[in-house]
């Protein structure tokens, strides 16, 4: 049955310089276009950007704060725009499909400005 019903919005704080720096840490890529101003300006960026993995990970936190854990059943994501220090990310989703055993669902990561970063599909396993 199709249904719209909209999921609680996931504010997040300012993206940080440190932040970026930190998650290139946790997970090992150091491209320094994430990491190094001068090379990501001389790369013509403008600034450094964060970890696309990163939003994602946003999108991720999300869904577990919508659904009991261990219930997300497939989870692929478009990366939309690059995301930048100063930027605050909000995370949308909504569930678009109840297929008896199964959510159908979708979420957005956006700037404050609505610019998407991140579009996900995702499907949750239900008990009835």
């Amino acid at each position: 049955m199709t249904v719209s019903r909209h999921l609680e919005t996931l504010q997040k704080e300012k993206i940080t310089h440190t932040q970026i720096v930190r998650y290139a840490g946790a997970s090992g890529d150091f491209n320094p276009i994430h990491t190094v101003v001068p090379f990501a300006q001389e790369a013509g960026l403008g600034d450094v950007i964060a970890h696309g993995m990163m939003i994602m990970g946003f999108v991720g936190q999300a869904i577990e704060g919508w659904f009991p854990s261990g219930r997300l059943d497939n989870f692929t994501v478009r990366f939309k725009a690059m995301t930048r220090p100063g930027e605050k990310i909000m995370i949308n989703g909504c569930v678009t499909d109840d297929a008896g055993d199964r959510l159908h669902c979708e979420a957005s990561a956006a700037n404050e400005a609505g610019e998407v970063k991140v579009e996900a599909k995702f499907t949750i396993r239900i008990q009835r």
